[in-house]
């Protein structure tokens, strides 16, 4: 998902754009194949789907999850969020069904200001809270 209006502005060459798109599609097969460990990916029709961040600055990320949710047809699309720009929550009304912001401080600067410990998740810490939540998920 690009930002035209970026792309324009600063002037980004189509084979950057193209360049980076290509390792980020690796990277995310790298992660798919590490986090599914040859598990089907769930079937999200009918189903209410919750997306959960540490919280919202600009919102791209949650809009393009949110964007590539909806092609799955999932009955609703809930964004959760501990904390997040006023501005970035009610905008993602627009994509989501639901938008959950428990804090909305103004002004907002950066998530990271809102954690004690704002730490990277690895990935073996993702693999075991997937299985955590496999012996528990119900359909």
């Amino acid at each position: 998902m690009l930002n035209d209006d970026v792309v324009r502005w600063y002037g980004i060459p189509e084979a950057a754009i193209e360049s980076v798109a290509r390792e980020e599609a690796q990277e995310l097969q790298r992660r798919e194949r590490a986090y599914r460990e040859g598990r089907p990916a769930p079937e999200l029709g009918k189903h209410i789907v919750i997306l959960v961040d540490d919280g919202l600055a600009t919102g791209s990320t949650m809009r393009a999850a949110a964007q590539a949710i909806r092609a799955h047809h999932p009955s609703r699309v809930v964004v959760a969020v501990p904390v997040g720009a006023p501005q970035t929550c009610r905008e993602l009304g627009e994509i989501a069904d639901e938008v959950i912001c428990a804090r909305m401080p103004e002004p907002f600067s950066a998530v990271g200001q809102w954690y004690l410990n704002f730490d990277q998740t690895d990935d073996e810490e993702v693999r075991d809270f997937l299985m955590k939540s496999t012996s528990t998920t119900r359909a």
